[in-house]
């Protein structure tokens, strides 16, 4: 759901979302079924020539299931980003679906621009799936390019993708029908897999939904099992795109559910989470019910977003992962904790790899302030490869799992001050498996109040607004001598705003005030450096700025 030269969401026609839910829980109901899946012809299974399809499920040549845990990055618009594919994978993901152009649009990527983005997915061990971005919206934005004129570009790409079955999936075009007249999706989508297969293509295929991606009128829940029936290797899965349209959990859970039960193959191939003006998509719940149903996901995306609430990396740099990222990578169902590399690159995800990591040592926890502290811990060890660490908050006989790592250490932040927490750490293997609990840490937080030496400036400005929101920034200076390291942000607003999303910072509000948290990546304020939090609200008709801030119960100035 991008716009022409940017990442910018796009939202279905105001008009058309009313009822949504109707429409999701009433309209679709029924559109397939478990009687859909006897339906399927009876055709050979391809040759399990690298990812394939079998029984609803995306495998490897070697039978192992392969769900997909990633991003999408925005190669297209930001060629020179050549980082980004090492920096994805440095969080844990084990796929990247990379926005390509075919020349409708935007510049065209050639075959030599291709084979070396495929050479760097596999020297990060990533499975690629690269798409075709013009054809976004089609029917309804008249600069979007054709299926068939992608498909034709994916043709003159043969050679380069030729013996890459193992590591590439071809998704045929980005979003490939708006709102009007969906129905349109169909055939169009249909002729072009033939074309490919026609072609001499054995690549998993992957196919959009219409809706800018978001099929909230159910053509592709409709005509999947036609689509899927036409294609003769049986290789194809479908892709949704989830954002304000599934801003419920029944909408999440009944079209995934949908495709699950009809035994046809789903991931969601892009999905939002921050609140925008079109709705709050709920992230958690299509985390959560993908992690239950072993469907695979593509968080939207790494950087460069025109709007940057949906950068899950700020102006490309890992060291600074926005709310949104910290989310995706940290978070629970995220990233780091569910993800699986692939077994063709000689890693884990191996089934017959039952051993558990040794426990973590025991970690000591450094940087405590009112409300963050780092924690760092012996690595374990594995028989394979250590993927990852779970932390977890212990209290009496409960568990609650409050972060996650790639590597021996963690920043906690939007803890309470003056409260004592108990930390424990597990190991996990890329084969899934998990240690024993380390021992336990015992912290507690500091009290908020002034701190000596410290001085402050905040400046606060509107980045944009639209009926009933907004999108702000803060920026916080550091104006004493010595570093920041752990602080707490304080001001009100004057006329009900509120805060629905926030990035650089964690938000916590009652009634008109709003204590803000850093993120791992701003909780050090280096002497005159300053910070960026950024965040979107609700508003009315005013939208008065805070006048009076403090950080750790100092008293700021204003900029």
């Amino acid at each position: 759901m991008r716009s022409a030269t940017s990442t910018a969401r796009k939202s279905p026609l105001r008009a058309l979302l009313k009822g949504l839910a109707t429409l999701l829980g009433i309209v679709l109901l029924g559109a397939l079924g478990p009687a859909a899946a006897q339906a399927r012809p009876a055709q050979a299974e391809a040759a399990a020539t690298g990812l394939h399809i079998s029984d609803g499920r995306l495998l490897e040549a070697n039978g192992n299931d392969f769900v997909m845990r990633g991003v999408n990055h925005a190669h297209t618009w930001y060629p020179g980003e050549t980082q980004s594919l090492a920096d994805i994978k440095a969080f844990g993901a084990n796929t990247v679906r990379v926005v390509l152009s075919d020349g409708h649009r935007w510049t065209r990527n050639g075959p030599e621009e291709v084979a070396g983005i495929i050479a760097d997915c596999r020297t990060n061990r990533l499975i690629c799936v690269l798409e075709v971005h013009d054809t976004t919206g089609y029917g309804e934005d008249a600069a979007a390019g054709t299926l068939d004129h992608a498909a034709d570009y994916w043709i003159s790409l043969k050679d380069v993708l030729a013996g890459q079955e193992d590591y590439v999936i071809v998704n045929i075009g980005n979003e490939p029908w708006g709102n009007t007249d969906p129905a349109g999706w169909t055939a169009p989508t249909t002729a072009a897999v033939q074309k490919l297969r026609g072609a001499g293509f054995a690549h998993t295929i992957m196919v959009d939904a219409p809706n800018w991606g978001q099929d909230w009128q159910g053509v592709m829940r409709a005509n999947a099992q036609a689509v899927y029936d036409a294609d003769t290797t049986g290789n194809l899965i479908f892709s949704i795109h989830m954002y304000s349209v599934y801003n419920t959990a029944q909408a999440v859970t009944d079209y995934l559910n949908a495709f699950v039960d009809a035994g046809l193959p789903l991931l969601i191939g892009e999905f939002g989470g921050p609140a925008d003006q079109w709705g709050d998509p709920d992230e958690d719940t299509m985390m959560a019910t993908a992690e239950q149903l072993d469907l695979g996901y593509l968080a939207w995306s790494w950087s460069g977003n025109t709007d940057p609430v949906l950068d899950l990396a700020i102006d490309f740099d890992p060291s600074r992962l926005s709310s949104w990222g910290e989310r995706i990578f940290h978070g629970a169902n995220g990233i780091a904790q569910t993800s699986r590399e692939a077994t063709v690159f000689g890693g884990g995800g191996n089934p017959d790899d039952t051993e558990a990591p040794t426990a973590p040592g025991t970690p000591a926890a450094s940087a405590v302030t009112a409300t963050s502290a780092t924690l760092t811990w012996p690595a374990a060890s594995d028989n394979v490869a250590i993927t990852g660490y779970d932390v977890v908050r212990v209290s009496g006989g409960t568990e609650t799992t409050v972060a996650s790592s790639t590597t021996s250490s963690v920043t906690l932040t939007g803890l309470t001050a003056d409260t004592a927490y108990t930390f424990a750490v597990y190991a996990r293997d890329a084969a899934g498996n998990r240690s024993a609990r380390s021992a336990t840490v015992s912290v507690t937080t500091d009290e908020s109040g002034p701190t000596p030496g410290v001085g402050c400036s905040v400046g606060y400005r509107v980045v944009g607004d639209w009926p009933g929101g907004f999108q702000g920034e803060i920026t916080i200076r550091n104006t004493g001598t010595t570093a920041i390291n752990g602080w707490n942000l304080g001001f009100a607003f004057a006329n009900g705003q509120t805060v629905s999303n926030m990035w650089g910072g964690t938000a916590t509000q009652s009634g008109a005030t709003v204590s803000v948290a850093p993120a791992g990546y701003t909780a050090t304020i280096a002497a005159n450096g300053t910070v960026t939090v950024g965040f979107t609200g609700t508003k009315g008709s005013a939208n008065t700025a805070p006048t009076a801030f403090t950080l750790s119960g100092n008293t700021c100035t204003t900029a």
